[in-house]
This record gives structure tokens, sequence and C-alpha cells, in this order.
């Protein structure tokens, strides 16, 4: 036990984390020498990949000369802090990365509150250090403060930094030293992060803080061994939320070497391991000794605060592009996806075509989504809606905490965007021709304002947000002012059409594209919806001169992203994904339908 060290990398997003393990890897033998690596090794799945963040935290185990280093790579974002939360109650310890010329950020305040929380004392790395502009001494006294801020203990406070440029594979110990390889990281690893504090002559308990699930061995679920041992072929106790105890037997046992896993006789207290033969346990549950089954204390993960309905896809063009589409499908998804997703909730509505659905963000829920439809669901999604509490006989609702970096020239737009969206300032503070504004927001002032804010700022911004508390309801915010343009009937879009439509407001469709009644093919330049015939082709005449045709000049339509569809969206429209497609659509399709909800609505 005295040479396993439990580590997790918390960061802020793209930070490095994810780099840093790459290096640790390459530098600790556990490729071959001709083996093909490639970058952010640890991001596994498709989505990771193309969009360079971490969604799902990851185990591997590094294998030093004096030492055994147990790795946990989480996520950055906020929207995933539910997989950070468990993830710190299986270590020891935690490398606080944060970048060189950013500093901390949004998301490095919440995890680092939940560590220090969790009596976890971090080792603090400053990395990109050959990032141009970077200032790791301004950035190591930003951390202190931070850690001051959160109510650090002494010992806390007394954390060990180290300089590191994760791309290079480099570290030191000060900002002048000569260049080195990632040892002077692990000795501060080795000789700063405790050893696990269990007895492993004790009975067995062991927490389960992730879940898999293998096509040859079934569920599994990983976790460290708190106390005792655990050995494969055994009996075990499974304890639950409520108490009670069931018996079953650990088919396999797994531990990591480097990022494999492999089948190992037999592990004790302080290593990570993965279990299986557990065809209904759950997150949170302890796996304890059959003859003294004792729980360990249930992890507690933070309430989602927004929500939005799922709805089984009800558009003239559903069934065309997609391979599920009952409700049945619909809600053994989502029931699947409770098992292993531990900050979201699912509830049946009145309507049994509808599930109400509810997570951390925008960014949760449209993972979701995305890999719904990638497995081929068609569904149809409502607009985000915060989740409301009462607290002490007060309406509250969630308020994030939002950083933005924006040139300067464009902070007062900015300012005057976010003030009608209830938004509080905190602080502002100039970094090198760029301005660090930072406002306590409700959450629901932050739904459709990221395209909004990329735009005022020419694409020059950068908006990080993360869950800040709950307080009193701040009253009406102002939601989208234009109005759309709608199709009037079902057939493909035609050049000329559209062309003529340009000067009405923004097209979100290109010539050829199949729309129906009720879809919304464009952004009107006025505040109400207008019906438009994009499918009417150009009446043919006798005529034939050159100065007759106008050239039908286009342009380029603004084709809308998931994320960006779900902000964009009013209370009555909906957006309905398929795995080839995108769409945004009025809730009633027929004009007559719309008019009625207008006069009940009113």
């Amino acid at each position: 036990m005295s040479e396993i060290r439990n580590i997790a990398i918390i960061a802020h997003v793209d930070h490095g984390k994810t780099t840093l393990v790459d290096a640790m890897l390459k530098q600790s033998g556990v490729f071959r020498e001709n083996q093909k690596i490639v970058e952010r090794v640890m991001d596994r799945n498709d989505l990771e990949k193309e969009r360079g963040i971490t969604i799902i935290s990851k185990n591997l185990s590094i294998q030093r000369p004096d030492m055994k280093v147990n790795v946990v790579d989480t996520p950055g974002h906020a929207d995933f802090g539910g997989e950070v939360e468990r993830v710190l109650m299986m270590v020891d310890s935690v490398l606080l990365l944060v970048d060189a010329f950013d500093g901390p950020m949004p998301q490095t305040r919440f995890v680092l509150k939940k560590a220090l929380t969790l009596g976890h004392c971090p080792v603090v790395v400053i990395n990109k250090i050959d990032r141009p502009g970077a200032r790791p001494t301004e950035v190591v006294e930003m951390v202190f403060d931070l850690f001051c801020e959160l109510d650090a203990n002494e010992h806390q406070l007394d954390f060990p930094i180290v300089y590191t440029s994760a791309k290079f594979g480099i570290s030191k110990m000060e900002p002048s030293d000569e260049d080195s390889n990632l040892d002077p990281l692990f000795e501060v690893i080795r000789t700063r992060v405790p050893a696990p504090s269990g007895d492993p002559e004790a009975p067995l308990q062991m927490q389960v803080t992730s879940l898999d699930y293998d096509d040859y061995i079934g569920r599994t679920g990983t976790g460290k061994i708190v106390n005792g041992r655990i050995r494969a072929g055994e009996t075990v106790a499974v304890i639950d939320r409520d108490g009670k105890v069931r018996s079953s037997k650990v088919t396999k046992l797994l531990g990591y070497v480097g990022l494999q896993q492999v089948e190992i006789p037999d592990a004790m207290a302080g290593d990570i391991v993965t279990v299986a033969g557990f065809e209904d346990i759950s997150i949170g549950e302890t796996i304890a000794s059959l003859n003294n089954p004792v729980s360990l204390p249930f992890l507690s993960i933070d309430e989602p605060t927004l929500s939005m309905n799922f709805i089984v896809n009800g558009s003239p063009f559903a069934g065309k592009e997609g391979k599920f589409v009952t409700s049945r499908q619909l809600r053994e998804r989502l029931m699947r996806e409770l098992r292993t997703n531990v900050s979201l909730r699912v509830e049946e509505t009145d309507n049994t075509d509808s599930f109400k659905v509810s997570g951390r963000g925008e960014l949760h829920l449209s993972i979701l989504i995305e890999n719904m439809r990638r497995e081929g669901f068609e569904l149809a999604v409502s607009k985000p809606e915060v989740i409301y509490r009462e607290i002490d006989g007060v309406r509250c609702e969630p308020m994030e905490y939002l950083t933005i970096d924006v040139p300067e020239e464009y902070q007062g737009t900015v300012i005057e965007k976010l003030g009608s969206r209830k938004a509080e300032m905190v602080s502002m503070s100039p970094m090198d021709g760029v301005v660090r504004i930072e406002f306590i927001i409700p959450a629901r002032g932050l739904i459709g304002f990221r395209t909004e804010f990329l735009t005022d700022t020419r694409g020059t911004g950068t908006l990080n947000h993360v869950f800040h508390e709950y307080a009193p309801y701040k009253g009406p915010i102002i939601g989208r002012k234009n109005g759309v343009l709608i199709a009037i009937e079902t057939a493909e879009t035609v050049a000329y059409s559209l062309w003529t439509l340009q000067d009405r407001g923004t097209m979100f469709v290109s010539p050829g594209t199949r729309v129906y009644e009720g879809m919304i093919i464009g952004q009107h330049n006025k505040e109400n919806d207008l019906v438009v015939n994009a499918c009417r082709g150009k009446k043919l005449t006798n005529v034939r001169s050159s100065g007759t045709d106008e050239a039908v000049r286009l342009i380029t339509p603004n084709i809308l992203t998931l994320e960006q569809a779900l902000e964009y969206i009013s209370d009555d429209e909906l957006v309905e994904v398929t795995p080839q497609s995108i769409r945004l659509r009025k809730k009633y399709l027929d004009a007559n339908d719309r008019k009625k909800y207008e006069k009940k609505s009113k």
C-alpha cells in the first residue's frame, strides 16, 4: 500500500489535462518504441475526439520504479461535474492544473472547492508555461487567493507547485530552472501525495464510483478498495442506498496496467479495480464482506439545474431517417442512460410520448441527444427550462458564475446585454489587451446568450460558466426578440424563392432542402412570425432576352448546430433531431392551431 498513489487530474476545460496524461504515459514506458500513438489517447469516443474535451472520466495506471500511480482523467466542463464529484471520492489527492495565461477559471473554482471539502491537499500544476503571454508568477498568486477564498486550511495552503508544458513533456520546480522531463512532477507526487489509508486486514469495503458494460463479461463497476481484500470468484455482499444487503459473486477482477485492463486474482485496500458479476449494481453502492457487511457513506451528487422534454418525433418526416422512433424505445434508452449517468433525472409525464429529462446544463443534455441520434434515434426536444426550488418559503432559481474574456472595445456591449439578463458584475480586470469580467447571472439568462455573444464580439470573446448557488427569483427576462420564417407547405426549397425571401430575414436552409408545413426555415427581421413559401419556382415566360433575368445570388444560410438550435427556440417551438438532420419546428404545425395556442396562452 505504501507504494500506491491515487490521484485525479482536475482543471478547467482545455487547460491540458489529457495532454499531460499523454506525456506521463509516454515517459513511463507504457508504449512500445514502434507503437503508433494518437494525440489525447484518453479521449476514446468520437464526441470527445471531435470536440477536444473529456466527457467521461477514465482510469489508468502508471508503474514507476518506486511507486504505482493510479491516475483518473476527469472532465473539464462544469456540466459533467457529476463525473468529477464521484471520482474525487476514490483518490487521495488531486493535481490541480491551471493555465499559465488564463489562470483559475470557473470550473477550477468548482472542482477545487469539492477537493478541499473532502480534505484533499492539491498539487498545483501551472501548465502551458511555453504559451505566449504566460504569467506563471501572477497565476500562482491568483491560485493562492482562490484557496483562501474557498477557506482552505493551513495544510492545504502549503501546496507544492510544479511548472509544466504538457505538450513538450517538461516539468520544473521554478520557472527559471532548466527544462527537464516529467521526473520532477513524479517526485512531487511520490513525496507529497499520501498513500492510501485503509486497512488490508479489515473486512472488505469498496464503493462503486463508475459503471460500464462489456459485451463479454456484462456490467462492471469501478471503485477504490477502502478496506480489506477482494478475490476473483468469491461471494461478497452488496449494500444499496437503503441499507439492504444482497449477495453476489465476483466473476472477474480487473486491474490497470497503463491504459489496459488486465485480469488479476486479487487486490487489497488502496487499489482501484473493476469488478464484474453484478448485473444490478448502481453507483454509490458498497461491496462489502459477506460475513461483516458495513456500508460506506452514500455518494451525494449535486442535483440537476436544467430540464427539457424528450418527445417522440411527430413531424411529417418521422421514421424516414432513423431506426428507433417509438416511445417504448425512447423510454428504454433513457432508463439505460440512468444506470451510468448519475447527474441525470428522467420523469414520465402525463403524455406517454413525452419524458422530462433533467441535467446539469445544456451541454450535459445535448451530449446525450447527440449520442442518441448517432445510435439511430429520432426525437423532438423542447426549450431548456431551469428547475426552480422552494427554499424557506421563497421561490429560488439556479445562479451561474460567469467568466468572460473579451477585447476592450466590446466590453460595453457585453455588459449592456448581460444587464438586461439580470446579471450582477462581480469583478473586472484587464489582461494584456483583454478584459476579464465576472458575473453572477440566473441560469435562464444564459439560455440563448452564447450565439448573441459570439456575434457581438465578432467571435473574439470566450465565455465560461459554472453553477454558483440557488438564489431568490430575479424577475422576468426578455427572451428572443425576433420572430421566425415558417414554411407553408411540404416540398423542396427553391433557390429563386429563397432569394426573394432574403430581405425578410436570415435563412436556416439551403436550396433543395425538404421542408414541411410548420417547419422553421429562417429568422424574421421583425418581432412577429411570418408564414412564407420557399418552394415556389419562377414563372416561365416567352421572354428570353439577357436583360430580363436577374442573377440569383444567395447569402450563405446559417445552419444551426444542435447546441445553437436548443438555445434558439422559444416556448412554442421544438428541435427535431434525427441521425441525418437537425430541424426547427413549431409545436403546432397547422397555422390555425398556432392561433388557438396563442389566444389560449394570452
